[in-house]
């Protein structure tokens, strides 16, 4: 009940008129049957904006934090995402990142709809990094058809740091399904599965004209603080000494 309260009388409609979404290839999403829309992540609106334009109900596997975020916005959010029936993920590794790709394929097995955010982490600057090999170990166990998604705008419209999104249009645009049915019974081979991510990841930036970087993307953002905290130190230092010329 709540699901659809907030999809078509409380959020969907403000988030319609909030963004004036263009949705292009709203077709290639199946309308009954299990499978998995694979996208880019540029926002956090990204998990609200998208699931609310497919008809369908959208099961995210969301990262665990959306659930345990501090004051007002991430009460709210957390209230979202649970009324809406999303899985908090562990992305902390081993057992459970099994946990998660067993939630998933649950949600594949009862004929839903699976969303997945395949660089595991929202990019921090635009830009579209490397997919990790869960989408693909779902998508071949449970022999399922991933429909590429890209979102465009929502990084402009709230980029991270940013509290508030600025009110701007976006575009959802989704691909022809990907079938990697030849692939099946090799869902414990490294190599098909780095395959069919990279195939997943092709058609998301063929969509989104994102730069790539193949690097997975909470590399490239530890990277990015570790030198941001050099300069910040750096600076710190030269102003010291500055002061002790003195």
């Amino acid at each position: 009940m709540l699901y659809q309260v907030l999809k078509y009388l409380l959020l969907g409609p403000l988030l319609r008129l909030v963004f004036r979404p263009r949705i292009e290839g709203l077709e290639h999403v199946p309308e009954e049957g299990a499978a998995i829309i694979a996208s880019n992540h540029l926002s956090v609106v990204d998990s609200f904006v998208m699931p609310a334009i497919v008809p369908r109900r959208v099961t995210f596997l969301a990262k665990v934090e959306y659930f345990t975020g501090p004051g007002l916005k991430g009460r709210l959010t957390a209230a979202f995402f649970r009324g809406v029936g999303q899985i908090p993920v562990d992305r902390s590794g081993g057992r459970a990142a099994q946990a998660a790709l067993s939630s998933g394929l649950a949600v594949l097995r009862k004929g839903r709809l699976l969303g997945i955010y395949p660089e595991g982490t929202r990019s921090h600057d635009g830009r579209l990094y490397k997919g990790r090999t869960g989408v693909a170990s779902m998508a071949v166990t449970a022999g399922v058809p991933v429909v590429p998604c890209a979102m465009i705008g929502t990084f402009e419209a709230q980029p991270t740091g940013r509290r508030l999104p600025r009110a701007m249009r976006i575009t959802i645009r989704f691909g022809a399904p990907l079938d990697f049915s030849r692939y099946a019974g090799l869902e414990d081979e490294r190599i098909a599965l780095r395959a069919v991510t990279d195939e997943i990841m092709y058609a998301i930036l063929a969509l989104s004209g994102q730069e790539y970087v193949d690097t997975y993307a909470g590399e490239a953002k530890a990277e990015a603080r570790a030198r941001a905290q050099g300069r910040a130190q750096g600076r710190r230092g030269h102003g010291g000494g500055k002061g002790s010329a003195r």
